[in-house]
């Protein structure tokens, strides 16, 4: 196991108080009718969720199975695979001018699914590859854990940030864009603080992660826009769903390493590196599709 960065309990309790925060004020915008429009008009959300939850923890486990992956960054990369996806989406999807309310109720739906889907999907792909079972073992821990983690810091602030938002609909314009911008800020400072403890590991396999991260983020892209096509989803759902996959909540990733993984280098740089990769990805992909017009 490579080492990584050990935190104080101090710190954190305070890293899963700003990922709390950070989706509560992603949730401030959502309302019941987000939800509800999964269940009218279910079948570019599903078909993104099936393919966030399904097809791309799958393939994960398959891909770093298949290429034999060093097992640390091959957990790094399923744990990504696991986690719901990130909220800088919906803000991609309408650059790209997709389906915003495709993709902002996919967020929801999947940020309260995170809560049994994640732990349960990266304990067991991780445990379907032979090449990352014996690895999981020496730092298994229950998935009741990090379910009770992503309860507390993803599906709660949720539902608060729901009724914050329905009751004190001022209070959303005044802070709804300082907590983008702070939530973007404090990605990056996980992102920082992961790669400065682990330094010289990411010089050192630089050309080994890099890669694995940029085909990871590439087969999560082609998993959502080939569900799009396969459904002959509408132009502006398709590129919702392909940005809703390909856009990973790394931050939630962080704080499950950060939490009960700190020794685990490997997987904190994969997890990083998504949180830096996905969005240059992503905003590139927006923009090519901002500039093609589907109308």
């Amino acid at each position: 196991m490579i080492a990584a960065v050990a935190f104080e309990p101090r710190s954190l309790i305070l890293l899963n108080l700003i990922l709390a925060l950070m989706m509560f004020g992603v949730s401030l915008s959502l309302r019941l009718e987000d939800f509800k429009r999964v269940v009218l008009s279910p079948i570019a959300p599903i078909a993104g969720l099936f393919a966030q939850f399904f097809l791309l923890p799958l393939a994960t486990c398959l891909f770093t199975w298949a290429l034999n992956v060093d097992p640390e960054l091959a957990l790094g990369m399923i744990l990504v695979a696991s986690c719901p996806g990130g909220s800088f989406s919906n803000i991609m999807t309408w650059l790209a001018r997709g389906n915003v309310a495709v993709s902002v109720s996919m967020t929801a739906v999947s940020s309260l699914a995170a809560a049994i889907l994640t732990p349960v999907n990266f304990a067991f792909y991780g445990w379907l590859n032979p090449h990352t079972r014996e690895y999981l073992t020496k730092i298994t821990i229950e998935p009741s854990s990090i379910l009770i983690l992503v309860l507390l810091v993803l599906a709660l602030p949720l539902v608060l940030g729901m009724v914050t938002g329905r009751r004190s609909p001022d209070l959303v314009v005044r802070i709804q864009k300082p907590l983008r911008i702070f939530s973007l800020l404090v990605l990056m400072a996980f992102v920082a603080i992961a790669f400065s403890s682990n330094f010289a590991l990411f010089l050192e396999r630089f050309h080994s992660f890099f890669w694995l991260v940029v085909g990871h983020n590439c087969l999560a892209l082609s998993l959502g826009y080939g569900m799009g096509l396969m459904l002959k989803l509408p132009v502006a759902d398709r590129r919702a769903v392909t940005l809703e996959v390909g856009i990973q909540n790394s931050g939630l990733g962080l704080v499950i390493l950060f939490t009960f993984f700190s020794e685990a280098g490997g997987m904190m740089l994969i997890t990083a590196f998504w949180g830096v990769w996905h969005l240059v990805s992503g905003l590139t992909l927006s923009q090519i599709w901002a500039r093609i017009p589907y109308e």
